[in-house]
C-alpha cells in the first residue's frame, strides 16, 4: 500500500482544481448576477450551454488521457500546459473589458469555455492518473481522501479568498497552488508505463486508441479509426459502471442545484450576506473533517452502503432548509455542518467505487482515462443541468436577485431545498436495488 506521504504528493493538485471550481461553479453566478446586472435566464443559458459543450468533451480528454497516461512524463507535460491555461482563462473570466449585456454574456461564453477546457483536462488527468494507481479498497480510499481532502482545503480557500480578498489574489493563489499541485505530481507515485505503444493515437491499441481533444492540434487527430469510438464507449459495455454512472447522474443533481442557488438563499431568504464566508467554510470544513470517519466507515461497510448512509443524512439536513426565514442564522448553520458531514460520503465513496469498477472489468492500465472522462461528464451535466433549470424556473417562479416578496422568496426555498431531497431520495432507491450488484459492492 502507498504510504501517506505518497498518496498526499499525488492528491495535492486537487487544491487548486477545488479552489478553482467554487468560483466557477457557486460565485459566478451570483457575482455576476449582481456586480454587472445579467438576467438570469440570459446567464443560465450561457453557462447551461458553456457546460454542455464542456461536459461533452470530456470523454475524448479522457480517451487523451489513456494515450499519455502510456508514457507518464508525457501527461505531466500535458497537465502542466493545461494548468497554465486554466490559470489564465480564469484571470479573463473575472476581469471583463465590457460591461454592456451582450458583449458581457458573449464574453463569459468564451472565457468559460476556454477555462472549462483546461480545467477538465487537467481533472481528467489526475482522476486518471490516481485510477491507474489502483491498490485495494484501502489504497483506493486513501488516494481518494487526499486527493478529495485537499479539494476540500481548496474550497475553503477559495471561499475566503473569493469573498473578502478579491478576484486579483484568489487568481495569484491559484496559479501558485496549480504550480504547486503539478510539481507534487511529477514528486509523487507514477502509473507504470505501458510498454508497447507508439506515440501516434493511429498506431495504438483499439483499447487506448485517442481521438483529437480541443486543446490539441486537428493535425495530430486520426481520421477515420473505428477502434477510437471502440475505446470511447468501452466503459458503458460494462453493467457495474452504467449503474454506478445512473446513480451519480442522479445524486448530482441533488448537490449541483444547491450549489448553484447558495449564495441567493444567503442573501434574500436569511438576509445574512456578511455570513456567507461562515456558513460556506463551516460546509466545507465539516466535509473535510469527516472524510478520514467517511474512509474507516467504507472500509467497515464498503463504499455503497457508506454513500447511502450519507444520502440520508443530506435529506434529513436539506428538509430543515424549508423552515427558515430572514435571521434564521443557528438553524443555517445547523444545516451547513449536517450538509458538510454528509458531502464527506458524496466526496469518498464514488470514487472508491469506481476504480473498483475499472478494476473488475479488466481495464487496469489501459482504459482509465475513458472512465475518467464519462465521470467528469456527468459531473459538468449534473452542473449544466443546475444552472440551465434552476435559474430560468426561479425567474420564471417570479424570484429575482434582491426580492423579497414572500412567493418569490418560498418558491426559492423550494427550489434551493426542497428539490435536491427528491433527487437524493431517488438516488437512495437505486442504492437499495443495486445494493447486491458486485461491481457496485
Amino acid at each position: 500500500m502507498l504510504p501517506h506521504s505518497a498518496s498526499a504528493r499525488y492528491g495535492l493538485l486537487g487544491l487548486p482544481l477545488a479552489f478553482v471550481a467554487m468560483p466557477l461553479y457557486v460565485v459566478l453566478p451570483q457575482h455576476h448576477a449582481q456586480a454587472y446586472g445579467l438576467p438570469l435566464a440570459a446567464l443560465g443559458a450561457v453557462l447551461l450551454f458553456t457546460r454542455l459543450a464542456d461536459a461533452f468533451v470530456d470523454p475524448w480528454l479522457g480517451r487523451w488521457a489513456d494515450h499519455w497516461l502510456s508514457r507518464p512524463s508525457r501527461a505531466l507535460f500535458a497537465a502542466s500546459v493545461a494548468a497554465a491555461t486554466l490559470a489564465l482563462g480564469f484571470v479573463l473570466l473575472f476581469n471583463p473589458p465590457v460591461r454592456q449585456t451582450v458583449p458581457l454574456l458573449a464574453w463569459c461564453a468564451f472565457t468559460l469555455i476556454l477555462t472549462f477546457l483546461a480545467y477538465s483536462l487537467t481533472s481528467v488527468l489526475h482522476l486518471a492518473w490516481g485510477t491507474r494507481l489502483g491498490g485495494d479498497v484501502q489504497q483506493r480510499s486513501r488516494l481518494v481522501a487526499w486527493r478529495e481532502g485537499f479539494g476540500l482545503l481548496g474550497v475553503l480557500l477559495a471561499n475566503v479568498l473569493a469573498t473578502q480578498a478579491g478576484m486579483g489574489w484568489t487568481s495569484v493563489a491559484l496559479s501558485v497552488g496549480l504550480c504547486a499541485g503539478v510539481w507534487a505530481l511529477s514528486a509523487g507515485p507514477r502509473p507504470t508505463p505501458t510498454p508497447g505503444q507508439s506515440a501516434s493515437p493511429s498506431t495504438i491499441p483499439p483499447s487506448t486508441a485517442m481521438h483529437a481533444s480541443p486543446l490539441v492540434s486537428a493535425a495530430h487527430a486520426p481520421a477515420g479509426n473505428s477502434g477510437g469510438w471502440h475505446a470511447l464507449a468501452q466503459p458503458w459495455r460494462g453493467a457495474g459502471f452504467r449503474r454506478l454512472m445512473a446513480l451519480f447522474l442522479v445524486n448530482g443533481v441533488a448537490s449541483a442545484i444547491p450549489a448553484t442557488l447558495v449564495l441567493f438563499f444567503i442573501q434574500d431568504r436569511l438576509r445574512d450576506m456578511a455570513g456567507a464566508p461562515i456558513y460556506l467554510g463551516l460546509y466545507f470544513l465539516m466535509a473535510a473533517l469527516g472524510v478520514p470517519a467517511w474512509v474507516r466507515l467504507i472500509g467497515r461497510i464498503g463504499p455503497m452502503r457508506a454513500w447511502a448512509l450519507g444520502m440520508l443524512l443530506s435529506v434529513l439536513s436539506f428538509v430543515g432548509v424549508l423552515g427558515l426565514g430572514e435571521g434564521d442564522r443557528a438553524g443555517y448553520l445547523a444545516i451547513c455542518l449536517a450538509g458538510g458531514l454528509a458531502l464527506g460520503a458524496d466526496l469518498t465513496a464514488p470514487g472508491t467505487l469506481l476504480t473498483g469498477v475499472v478494476q473488475r472489468a479488466g481495464h487496469t492500465a489501459q482504459a482509465e482515462g475513458a472512465y475518467a472522462g464519462w465521470w467528469q461528464w456527468a459531473t459538468k451535466l449534473n452542473l449544466a443541468l443546475a444552472a440551465g433549470l434552476a435559474l430560468p424556473a426561479l425567474q420564471a417562479l417570479g424570484y429575482t436577485p434582491g426580492a423579497q416578496e414572500p412567493g418569490a422568496l418560498q418558491a426559492l426555498s423550494w427550489v434551493y431545498g426542497g428539490l435536491p431531497c427528491v433527487f437524493k431520495l431517488l438516488a437512495l432507491l437505486a442504492c437499495w436495488h443495486w445494493r447486491r450488484h458486485p461491481a457496485l459492492a
